[in-house]
């Protein structure tokens, strides 16, 4: 349900690009005036697990997680069995680091849920292993389990079993599974999940890295919304698109090179950032539809419960009218 013409997507995928970038570059020099982003950047990447605690680093996020939720009323999570965290299976790991398995809304046996993480491979080269493991560092890790579990895919997985319809239940949208994922990365840590108290953000020196790793998850979708359209309307080559990853999203040359192979099948996964956007829009007239008896816990349950069809049905059954979802 997006009619927006693809060279109008683009300038707003470019701006958003944009604005993340500058966003990162500010709180690099906050971290440290003295080095530049790049610098910061690749320090932030060599902060990252050992392959093999990867796994229990991804765990140890999960009750920090779930006990800032609740704490902050952020949104009601149905059930408090916590997803199994396993090893990528190999036929999965050539274009994903992480994700999330769950069953299906009418499944009475296999109920387990599955958080996939990629390791390295064993043939590796000590170069190749390490510029994998850049791809999870501290604040990546943190990011990767809010996208994959709390409070994102696998809660949204517990809703929908709840969804008002077998349609809703059987049917959705990219755009709102991922644009949800993507935008609650972000407004987590815009409610303080990080904060050290008593320290003001901009001296706060471990929330900063989180922030620079949630603005790098975001310019890597950033990259996949334009790298996407881009090179499926002639307008990039692979290896442009490659560049245009490593450059303007600040990604390492191996996920990069992941990351548009994947494109090369996905001229859609553009649906992250341009379902957070209309995520964000929708919030934003929400909270001007009902004043002061806006809640941010049930902004987000009322989001939940309506499955997860496209945003503009769920501004439809929200706001009672058709504008425009961006």
């Amino acid at each position: 349900m997006v009619d927006i013409p693809l060279d109008r997507l683009i300038d707003i995928g470019m701006a958003n690009l944009r604005r993340n970038q500058d966003e990162f570059r500010s709180a690099a020099k906050l971290l440290d005036p003295n080095k530049t982003p790049e610098q910061i950047l690749h320090e932030l990447e060599s902060d990252h697990p050992a392959p093999d605690h990867l796994l229990e680093a991804f765990r140890n996020t999960f009750s920090d997680l779930r006990k800032f939720i609740a704490d902050k009323h952020i949104v009601t999570i149905p059930s408090p069995v916590p997803p199994i965290v396993e090893e990528t299976p190999p036929f999965m790991r050539a274009m994903t680091m992480a994700s999330m398995d769950t069953p299906a809304p009418f499944e009475n046996v296999a109920k387990e849920a599955f958080f996939n993480v990629t390791l390295p491979e064993s043939a590796w080269t000590p170069k190749q292993v390490e510029e994998h493991m850049e791809g999870f560092n501290r604040g990546t890790v943190i990011s990767t389990a809010i996208h994959e579990a709390y409070p994102v895919h696998y809660v949204q997985f517990l809703w929908v079993q709840h969804a008002p319809s077998k349609v809703r239940k059987l049917l959705g949208c990219s755009s709102n599974a991922e644009g949800w994922a993507h935008y609650t990365e972000q407004m987590l840590l815009d409610e303080g999940y990080g904060r050290t108290p008593g320290i003001p953000e901009e001296k706060d020196t471990s929330f900063l890295k989180l922030r620079l790793g949630q603005l790098q998850d975001a310019l890597l979708r950033n990259a996949r919304f334009i790298v996407g359209i881009k090179m499926h309307t002639g307008q990039m080559t692979f290896d442009q698109g490659v560049e245009f990853f490593e450059k303007e999203g600040f990604q390492s040359h191996s996920n990069s090179l992941r990351e548009t192979k994947r494109g090369t099948s996905d001229p859609t996964y553009l649906v992250y950032t341009l379902g957070k956007l209309e995520i964000i829009k929708l919030r934003d007239d929400y909270r001007k539809k009902v004043g002061d008896k806006f809640s941010l816990e049930d902004f987000h349950n009322k989001f939940l419960e309506q499955g997860f069809p496209p945003v503009k049905i769920i501004r439809q059954a929200m706001l009672g009218d058709n504008s425009p979802t961006l």
